[in-house]
Formats: structure tokens, C-alpha cells, sequence
């Protein structure tokens, strides 16, 4: 009976040690690496488009060529991300227990900053993919269709495995089919041991400008049986985008004041920053894609 009781506990505690850990507290280091054709560094700027009552949209793009850093700091739900370009510096607040994302920019000496709820983000977006969709004079109206319908993921895994950033990953391949039936493929490595509670992935051409800009890293990474680490993928114009981890840290203690608003920043809900340009115009940001 001893034997029996023993054998069972052995079973149960090796199960408990296999399972996936959910990491709350660490600093993740990414470097962002986009590279263009050639011939692409000539390419104009995109005019502006127009907004309603016949106004102007003035789009400023992000994710431009060369590498970028960020630094995403997580502790339980509170997810700090900082990025710093040519253009400034920005810091990404987000609160995912009350499902608010607060956005700081240091740009030409201001600082100025501004926050929204899921459900104004994702407003945003819509009406900015309904701007840019409408800004193509050049396309058909059922490719316009067409990306208002999301893509469908698969995840295919493989024997490959190597180190990066300390951490033994694994290779995937994220496949995915758009609604017209094409599919395209990205290689993912990814760490199977653990996942970052509230974090599917950092880096990625946005910089973080909150979760309207959730689509300018690589979607689908959500369905991978771990944390990915390093993946390369196509973007348009013939660039390509290089997401790598260079470094994590799990075993540092975060202060709660790492979350917190300088008092130095004018911050405004987002809404009233987007009124404050005046009646028939508008500000967005644009992913550089």
C-alpha cells in the first residue's frame, strides 16, 4: 500500500513541475531590426488624406528602417513599455485589470500624453483603417473588403531548437491564411516553458502606441504553447521586420512608481486630443508598413 501511495505522489509531483509557468513579474529587452529594398529608400511620403467635412488627416508613420530597443517591464497586471526613436521617446502604460492603455510622448520638448479604454482603442482603429482604406483611390472596392476580414492561424511545430537570450527555444512555423485563401509563413522561436501573464509578445514597428497598434507586430503569436522569442516577418513595400529578445530577467523587484505618470506630462483622454485639432481635422498615427 506504501509502495502504491508513493508511486502516486511521485506521478503528481512531476506533473506539477511540467506545467507551463505563468511569469508576473520580469524586464524584456527587445530589439526591432526593419529592412528595406534598395530602391525603396527613395519611396515619398504618403499624402494626406481626407477626413470628414472635407478637412485634413495629418498622418504621421512609425516603424521606419533601422533597429530600434524597448524595454517592457511587467508586474502583475501593470505592463510598462518604452521605446526611444529618432522622433522621441515613448512610453506605453497598460492597466490590464481595468482595461486602460495610457500613452506618453517626448517629442520636439513636449511631453504630452493621453489614455483611453479598450473600446475607444478599438474605435480608433476602425475609424483610422476606414481612413486609410478610403485614402486608396487605386484599389478595387473588394480587396478594400477583403482586410476587413481577419485572418485564420496555424501552428506547426518542429524538432529545431537553439539558444537565444539564455533561454532554449523551440521552432515553429505560424502559418496563416487570409480570407482570399492565400497563406503565408513565419518562422517563430519560441520558449515552451513559460508565458508573461498579460504580454503576447514584445517589440514590433509601433513602438507600442497602444492596442490600435496591436497589428503592427505579427499576428497569431497568442496561439503558441509558449513566449516567443525571435521571428522575421514580411512586410510591405518588400521590407522585412527581425523581432529578437535580448534579454529577460525574471529575478528583479519592480516598484510599484515604475507605473506611474510624471508629473511633468500634460495627459488628456484621448478623445479630447483627437478635438483639439479643430473641426473636419484629424491626427493619426500610421504604422510605416
Amino acid at each position: 500500500m506504501k509502495k502504491i501511495f508513493i508511486l502516486l505522489f511521485s506521478s503528481i509531483s512531476v506533473a506539477g513541475f511540467a506545467q507551463q509557468k505563468v511569469i508576473t513579474q520580469a524586464i524584456i529587452t527587445t530589439k526591432t531590426t526593419i529592412v528595406s529594398p534598395d530602391e525603396d529608400e527613395n519611396t515619398p511620403p504618403p499624402p494626406t488624406m481626407g477626413g470628414d467635412g472635407g478637412g485634413e488627416v495629418r498622418m504621421m508613420r512609425f516603424g521606419g528602417d533601422g533597429e530600434t530597443k524597448s524595454v517592457t517591464t511587467l508586474k502583475g497586471y501593470m505592463v510598462k513599455t518604452f521605446t526611444e526613436t529618432e522622433m522621441g521617446r515613448t512610453t506605453i502604460l497598460r492597466d490590464n485589470a481595468n482595461k486602460k492603455t495610457t500613452t506618453l510622448m517626448e517629442m520636439m520638448g513636449n511631453k504630452t500624453g493621453f489614455y483611453a479604454s479598450d473600446e475607444e482603442q478599438e474605435a480608433a482603429r476602425k475609424q483610422l483603417d476606414s481612413m486609410m482604406r478610403a485614402g486608396r483611390q487605386g484599389q478595387e472596392n473588394n480587396n478594400a473588403q477583403q482586410q476587413t476580414t481577419p485572418p485564420t492561424f496555424e501552428v506547426v511545430n518542429t524538432e529545431d531548437s537553439k539558444k537565444i537570450a539564455g533561454y532554449a527555444c523551440k521552432k515553429a512555423l505560424l502559418i496563416r491564411t487570409r480570407s482570399n485563401g492565400n497563406k503565408d509563413t513565419t518562422q517563430v522561436w519560441y520558449n515552451p516553458d513559460f508565458k508573461l501573464q498579460g504580454v503576447v509578445s514584445t517589440g514590433g514597428a509601433g513602438g507600442g502606441f497602444g492596442s490600435f497598434m496591436r497589428n503592427a507586430g505579427l499576428g497569431g503569436l497568442d496561439k503558441l504553447d509558449g513566449f516567443p522569442m525571435l521571428y522575421e516577418t514580411q512586410m510591405g513595400r518588400g521590407r522585412k521586420m527581425i523581432v529578437e529578445v535580448t534579454k529577460l530577467v525574471t529575478n528583479k523587484e519592480i516598484a510599484d512608481k515604475e507605473f506611474e505618470v510624471p508629473k511633468d506630462f500634460t495627459l488628456k483622454p484621448m478623445k479630447e486630443m483627437q478635438n483639439s485639432f479643430g473641426p473636419g481635422r484629424g491626427f493619426q498615427m500610421r504604422i510605416n508598413q
